[in-house]
This record gives structure tokens, C-alpha cells and sequence, in this order.
């Protein structure tokens, strides 16, 4: 009887057999890295109801984070600012902007601004911005270079592995606290002078244990 299937046929089940051992291999490392928060989320940049650039703001202006996250130091949340805040400056600049339409829908309102969150953690962990600033937390560890920013998008995981980085070594993103604002500041290269910034600061012990940020 003359042969249906070509010899190479029979290899057919060692390569099933190698693919079925590598599959769980494969599919844990898709898993792995395609459902992790440095895949799913760095790059988040949802348009906002009023095309705020903190480039032109925070960068060529140099206006303070604090001037509009004005309760980032002693709140456990970073505010966002209320449409009075904006419409200090806007009652004078811009004040005619299509751009602006929706901020002075707001004021004339008292209706909110409905600002799109970028950064969010999820509700069963604990995160206190008061507490990281007092340590001399800079905001661009976190946040990245808002100064550069058009569009404010994420540029970090936040995810447990990424803080459990910082919170087992925490120095290099420790700065003096009176500029955890300054996006362009650089640690001294003089290790005398970083020592005693550090010092000044005091020495911190980030919790690495569960019930530190899961409470």
C-alpha cells in the first residue's frame, strides 16, 4: 500500500510534545510581561477636559508644583487645583480662549472640574504623599519630568516590585526637602557634600513588610 502521509509526519509528535512543554514557559512570561503594570500603564496619557501644558506652566514659566497641588506636603493625596486657582491667572491671560471654554464653564458654575486622573493606585494599597515628601522624595522619581510634559502621561509602573526598589534603597532619590519640586535639581558630586545633605535629612526606614502599604 503506497504511503499517505510523507516520513516527516512522524516527527509530528515531538513537536507537539516540545511545544506543549515550552507553552506553560511562554505563556507565563506573556503573562508576565503584558499584563504588568510597565506594559498596561507606563504610557497612559488621557486627554484632559482643558489642554493644560505643564511644559509651558511648570517648565518655561517655572510656576511651583505646590502653587497648584497646593496641600501635596501635608495631605496624604496630591489635590488637584479647584478652578479658582487657574482662574487667578486666566481672569487676565487667555481669557478669551476657545482652549478655556470648559474652565470658565466652571467658575461661572461653581461646578468642578472634571479632571482625568492619571495616576491612580489601587484602593488596598497605602501611599501618603506627606510622607514621601518629608523624606526628601523628589516629585520627579515618581511623576517623571512634568516640566517636559505637553500632555501629563505615566512614565513609571507603580508597581509593589518598582516601590519595594525604592523603599530597600532609597538614597539616590533622597534630596534636600526644599527641592523636591526642583525637576532639574542633581545630587553634588562631591560625596562629601551629598553625605551631609543625607544627614541633614535624617535616616529613613521604609517598610519592605506586607502590612507597610496594605493595611
Amino acid at each position: 500500500m503506497a504511503q499517505v502521509f510523507p516520513r516527516a509526519i512522524n516527527k509530528l509528535p515531538l513537536i507537539l510534545g516540545a511545544v506543549g512543554a515550552l507553552a506553560p514557559a511562554v505563556a507565563g512570561a506573556f503573562v508576565w510581561y503584558y499584563f504588568s503594570p510597565r506594559y498596561t500603564d507606563v504610557g497612559y496619557q488621557p486627554t484632559q477636559p482643558v489642554p493644560y501644558s505643564h511644559k509651558l506652566h511648570a517648565g518655561e514659566f517655572g510656576i511651583d508644583c505646590r502653587y497648584c497641588h497646593a496641600s501635596v506636603e501635608t495631605s496624604a493625596v496630591a489635590n488637584v487645583p479647584p478652578t479658582q486657582v487657574c482662574m487667578n491667572c486666566h481672569k487676565l491671560v487667555q481669557r478669551d480662549s476657545p482652549k478655556l471654554e470648559a474652565l470658565r464653564v466652571s467658575a461661572q458654575s461653581g461646578q468642578p472640574m472634571r479632571w482625568v486622573r492619571v495616576h491612580k493606585l489601587p484602593d488596598y494599597a497605602y501611599f501618603e504623599h506627606r510622607a514621601h515628601l518629608h523624606a526628601g522624595i523628589g516629585c520627579v522619581s515618581c511623576h517623571g519630568h512634568i516640566e517636559d510634559m505637553e500632555t501629563v502621561g505615566q512614565v513609571e509602573p507603580l508597581s509593589m516590585s518598582w516601590c519595594l526598589d525604592c523603599h530597600r534603597n532609597p538614597t539616590p532619590h533622597r534630596r534636600p526637602r526644599a527641592e523636591v519640586t526642583n525637576m532639574k535639581w542633581t545630587p553634588p558630586r562631591d560625596p562629601a557634600a551629598r553625605q551631609a545633605q543625607l544627614e541633614q535629612l535624617g535616616p529613613v526606614r521604609p517598610p519592605v513588610d506586607c502590612s507597610g502599604c496594605h493595611r
